[in-house]
């Protein structure tokens, strides 16, 4: 169809070919007068507000996160961070320069995210507005031309008119349109839910920035790792690492306490899956409000105390071990966690010794303990030492000793996990490899020149690390998501569209019908629709058995004289 037909079509039409949507219609003149200051900002709010650029400030928020999933960001993990930048010193100057380690409180991802959320709400009001009228409005009257329509059909009948029209009109209210008389028509229009569904995906997609943006100012997120028969309590100090909003304070955190009774890991004995875990469940008990509970905390089955969740991240062995001193002396008794560096849980750490140990002279000096630990030791001259199964089957562990300064006053922060041995000495000792020795649990190593002894206790502890989180903007985002993933089911699936039916009295004397529709985009299920509702209407107001007579043709004109003669 030319640009000159649809001009005429849309003209014949009128106000029944009227948007079937609120989206703004674009301007497409070209030339025009030049625009002033005025007509440029308006033209920059009408291209801002346009849902084609909202679509691409959404496409550019999307791909200017990826960034913050690959690169470590400061605010989750600072020793990442500097690892990463150690580890590549030319690529990090232009990450710095690009806010690459700060991605989401970087200034181009705030002015995405601030544009896009000026885009949508200036996109969604004027819409809103528009919608609102529409629905206070009756739907437009027939236009001239029902046949012009893409969905058509056309009957006679002997009922009257007006008997006609009143049942068209109970017939379209039946089907839950919204219909009235207008003039010698009914008009009628349905499928408002779909421009409702249009503007409640866009309105959850504000209500989604608004959640994460509240999420990541108020969120409080640390990490604590207790061995069994030991606590956590809520406060600043107990956590291992903590990270929060900029608005979130210290006093909200929730008031509460759990202690870790004991934690229950299984795994996979036979087949090619040999070592999958199969349950990890911890044990607790928790305070709150004076109240004393017992729950199972599983992975992906946190604890819900308030508005704080407790999720289970990470498991591990804590071997108990005894040190003495030259004279017997207990200085160091309890258990030591162990690091994971492998599937099957082989483990490493260290055992450190600060205080209350004197050498055989008597003077004061610090010990240390490089700590290899395997939950299942494959066996003497049978491989590496590493572990072969996750569970406890035949634990052993290799230590390595050292005595001098730890270096834990030095002012520095230090790895509880390894060992500063740069102003220590290492113990030789007798059997093994004359450095380190594999203990059973139950066995002791001596340590050299009556400097005292290590025991590796029988009783093995298990530990887990767990995640408090708040985060106030969960629920919020999540209603967000349901509510855009309904809106665009029904923007989708929904078709708005209009039904007019014309009864008028013929030059005869019987009634002609004629019934067409419209919708905002062509589709089969309209005029399946349209023959729907003319076969309901037909049952009140039945076609005409007579059919009118042809007009008769004109006769043909008379051959000019002499033409028979030929």
């Amino acid at each position: 169809m030319s640009k000159t037909d649809t001009t005429e079509q849309q003209e014949s039409l009128g106000s029944a070919g009227a948007q079937l949507s609120t989206a703004p219609q674009e301007d497409t003149a070209v030339g025009g007068p030049t625009l002033g200051v005025i007509g440029w900002i308006r033209w920059f709010w009408r291209q801002l507000t346009s849902m084609r650029v909202a679509l691409i400030l959404l496409f550019m928020l999307s791909l200017g996160a990826v960034p913050g999933s690959l690169i470590p960001q400061t605010s989750a993990d600072e020793l990442k961070v500097q690892t990463f930048k150690d580890a590549h010193r030319t690529l990090t100057p232009l990450y710095e320069k690009l806010q690459f380690f700060d991605v989401y409180s970087s200034v181009w991802f705030s002015a995405i995210y601030i544009l896009l959320f000026v885009s949508l709400i200036g996109c969604i009001l004027p819409r809103s507005w528009q919608f609102v009228g529409q629905l206070r409005s009756r739907p437009p009257g027939a236009p001239r031309r029902l046949d012009r329509l893409p969905a058509y059909t056309t009957w006679r009948t002997e009922a009257e008119p007006e008997q006609v029209r009143e049942a068209a009109l109970a017939v379209l209210k039946g089907r839950r349109f919204r219909a009235h008389t207008a003039g010698n028509a009914v008009a009628a229009e349905k499928g408002y839910l779909r421009e409702t569904g249009n503007l409640a995906f866009h309105v959850a997609l504000i209500v989604m920035l608004v959640a994460f943006a509240w999420g990541q100012l108020f969120k409080s997120e640390g990490g604590k790792l207790i061995v069994e028969g030991d606590g956590f309590s809520n406060t600043l100090t107990q956590y291992d690492d903590f990270k929060s909003g900029s608005q979130f304070g210290t006093d909200e955190l929730e008031p509460f306490s759990f202690k870790l009774e004991s934690f229950n890991g299984t795994y996979e004995r036979n087949g090619p899956q040999r070592g999958t875990p199969r349950t990890f469940e911890a044990a607790v008990s928790y305070s709150q409000g004076g109240a004393d509970k017992k729950a199972v905390i599983k992975v992906n089955e946190p604890l819900k105390v308030g508005d704080s969740k407790v999720y289970l991240i990470a498991h591990g062995y804590a071997p108990v071990v005894t040190v003495k001193d030259g004279r017997g002396k207990t200085v160091f008794h309890g258990a030591v966690p162990l690091l994971p560096i492998d599937n099957n849980i082989t483990s490493t750490g260290a055992i450190k010794v600060m205080d209350g140990y004197r050498d055989k002279n008597g003077d004061k000096e610090q010990l240390g303990f490089q700590a290899f630990f395997v939950p299942t030791f494959a066996g003497a001259g049978k491989g590496t030492m590493f572990s072969q199964f996750p569970a406890l089957d035949f634990p052993v562990m290799a230590l390595t000793g050292f005595h001098g300064d730890l270096r834990v006053n030095s002012g520095l922060p230090q790895n509880v996990y390894q060992l500063d041995s740069s102003k220590m000495k290492q113990f030789d000792v007798t059997g093994g490899t004359g450095k380190a020795n594999r203990l059973l649990p139950g066995e002791t190593m001596t340590l050299p020149d009556g400097a005292g002894s290590i025991t590796f206790e029988k009783d093995i502890k298990e530990w887990a690390s767990f995640q408090i989180s708040q985060q106030p903007g969960n629920g919020l985002a999540l209603t967000g998501a349901i509510a855009a993933i309904a809106g665009l089911t029904g923007s989708l699936f929904i078709q708005r569209r209009r039904v007019w039916v014309r009864a008028v009295r013929g030059e005869d004397g019987v009634t002609v019908v004629e019934m067409a529709g419209l919708g905002r985009s062509e589709s089969a299920k309209l005029p399946e629709e349209l023959g729907d509702l003319a076969l309901a209407l037909t049952a009140q107001a039945p076609p005409t058995a007579s059919v009118p007579e042809p007009a008769e043709e004109p006769a043909e004109d008379p051959a000019p004289s002499g033409e028979a003669d030929k």
